[in-house]
């Protein structure tokens, strides 16, 4: 069972279920995004909120994805010390090309630090922003969504790694 945290937030490891978005996740947010930067101080570039938990119109997993741009991304697992006074642990070798922090057990946040104004930053937010301009294609990616969280309910690795033909096809 997956206990859900005040803002519906909580998900046990590698499994993957969808929720309806929930509009409280907005909030849950900004008071991150507060506790990230007071954490960091003058370290943090830009704050984040991606993934499908930004996006109001379709299902996500209940994790708020958070992206956090630094300057030298190789300064990435210096942040540690600071991010696990507020709940984060660093999470080694996560299957992404970011440095990933998770808080919470089960799971209710995932930190992506990535280096700022860099490709990958560029992406991610891309992405969520088609996302938000067009409905039609926050759709079909819930639909997506949906047909692999039924085939890989239990396989959140491989879940994540079914969405990248999409996600790169909307960003191109």
């Amino acid at each position: 069972m997956n206990e859900k945290n005040q803002w519906g937030l909580g998900l046990s490891k590698g499994i993957v279920l969808l929720v309806d978005h929930n509009p409280d996740w907005q909030q849950a947010f900004a008071e991150e995004d507060t506790r990230i930067r007071a954490a960091l101080g003058s370290l943090v570039m830009d704050v984040q909120h991606f993934g499908s938990t930004a996006i109001p119109a379709i299902r996500a997993k209940p994790i708020l994805d958070v992206m956090l741009g630094i300057e030298d991304f190789d300064q990435g697992p210096q942040l540690a010390p600071a991010l696990a006074d507020i709940g984060y642990e660093y999470v080694a070798n996560a299957g992404v090309p970011n440095h990933v922090f998770g808080k919470g057990q089960p799971r209710t946040h995932l930190l992506h630090v990535v280096a700022h104004d860099g490709a990958k930053w560029h992406r991610n937010i891309r992405f969520r922003d088609r996302l938000l301009a067009d409905p039609a294609l926050a759709r079909e990616y819930e639909a997506l969504k949906d047909r692999l969280a039924v085939e890989f309910a239990d396989n959140r690795a491989a879940y994540t790694d079914a969405k990248q033909d999409f996600i790169d096809a909307a960003v191109a």
